[in-house]
């Protein structure tokens, strides 16, 4: 066993507790920026990136890695939920980091940092200064703060003005959901949760340095940026590259086909009742109570969280928190009272300046709410025609 290693790597995990002097980094370390493909798991569908420090000198690889939660934190799901869980600072092995990526099958980049050796321990010393327990947690945000906008914030605590940032390194701009929809399928549950939940916030063209919150562009704008004189990051070496697997999609497990089937269930429905004067009561509450637990949601996430990206959600206008009330309305054996007509009425409004709004591009929504759209109009509609007929009882 070499010992100096085991020294080396002793003095790095008492460094966190006490004030242990870290070892300096050789002329033969080198820092790098580490960037991930996606995986299959939500969480990791927009890929990772992360500092890598090697030095054989002194025998130490490590990774340092900004994507990390505790899920053994106070109320970790209220605090998640409402937008206020904060990530830590990481710090592992290499080997162990490339063992989790290479049992996900995910791709592994390495740009070599092109740094002078003060320029190499500065930053290593900032790294370990921000791994100490009571630096190390941070308020993470979705598109402002996670970890590939890390990487270019601790470069600029670092470094400040000496290093450059190339506004001219995209080919093309992008909105904020776009740039989610480059990573996920646009008809899949993941991709329509995040259409429903995120507002028009995201709809805006997202700035250059914006565009860093995804990993790869972090690695595009390494490529193009600069220190002083000096490329930072001109070139990117692979050291993991997986076999592509081939996902075959099922059309009927996808969010549209189900969106389809519940427009043309309602549809038949609708016409049935037409053709035999009745309503069909357990389908009104149901379409009621769903999307009023939906506009629920939506309303908690704008109003009732810390959640930068949920705002101005448009979404409300088809699912409206009121509707869970309504749907206790329309389940009801009496006639629904006059004010729910005109409260349909308004609801049917709002459908139609989901479209409009749309058109605009004020808001972009899921493919997905077409047929659900064409669903609430349809059931609103038939619902006056056959209470305006009915003569519902006012209310008492």
């Amino acid at each position: 066993m070499d010992l100096k290693k085991v020294f080396v790597s002793l003095l790095l995990l008492f460094s966190t507790v006490g004030n242990s002097q870290l070892p300096e980094l050789s002329p033969l370390s080198k820092i790098s920026v580490l960037t991930c493909g996606p995986g299959d798991a939500l969480y990791s569908t927009f890929g990772h990136s992360a500092f890598r420090v090697t030095d054989d000198a002194i025998g130490i690889d490590v990774v340092y890695n900004y994507g990390v939660f505790d899920f053994n934190t106070d109320n970790f799901y209220v605090k998640f939920a409402k937008g206020k869980l904060d990530y830590l600072l990481a710090r592992q092995q290499y080997s162990n980091f490339m063992r989790e990526y290479e049992y996900d099958r995910r791709w592994v980049k390495e740009q070599v940092l092109q740094l002078t050796q003060d320029e190499r321990n500065a930053l290593f010393q900032f790294l370990e200064h921000n791994y100490l327990p009571e630096n190390r947690a941070y308020p993470y945000d979705f598109f402002y703060n996670n970890c590939a906008t890390k990487i270019w914030d601790v470069l600029a605590t670092v470094y400040g003005n000496q290093l450059y940032f190339d506004t001219n390194f995209l080919k093309e701009q992008f909105t904020h959901r776009e740039l989610i929809r480059q990573n996920m399928p646009i008809n899949s549950w993941s991709a329509f949760g995040i259409d429903l939940a995120l507002g028009s916030v995201i709809d805006d063209l997202a700035t250059p340095k914006e565009h860093m919150f995804l990993p790869k562009y972090i690695m595009e704008q390494l490529n193009s940026s600069k220190l002083g004189e000096r490329r930072l990051a001109p070139n990117e070496v692979s050291l993991y590259e997986p076999e592509p697997l081939l996902h075959e999609s099922d059309f009927l497990l996808t969010p549209l086909f189900w969106s389809l089937v519940c427009m043309a269930l309602v549809f038949l429905i609708t016409f049935l009742d037409y053709r035999k004067n009745r309503r069909s009561k357990s389908v009104d509450f149901a379409l009621f109570l769903s999307t009023g637990i939906a506009g629920i949601l939506i309303f908690f996430l704008w109003f009732c969280t810390d959640h930068t990206a949920t705002a101005n959600n448009f979404n409300m206008l088809w699912a409206f928190p009121f509707n869970v009330i309504m749907a206790f309305m329309v389940i009801r054996r009496r006639k629904p009272p006059t004010w729910t007509l005109k409260y349909v009425q308004l609801l049917l409004v709002m459908l139609l300046a989901v479209p409009i709004l749309w058109n605009m591009k004020v808001q972009i929504f899921s493919p997905v709410t077409i047929s659900l759209l064409l669903a609430l109009a349809t059931r609103y509609t038939y619902f006056l025609l056959y209470n305006t007929k009915q003569k519902p009882e006012s209310v008492v």
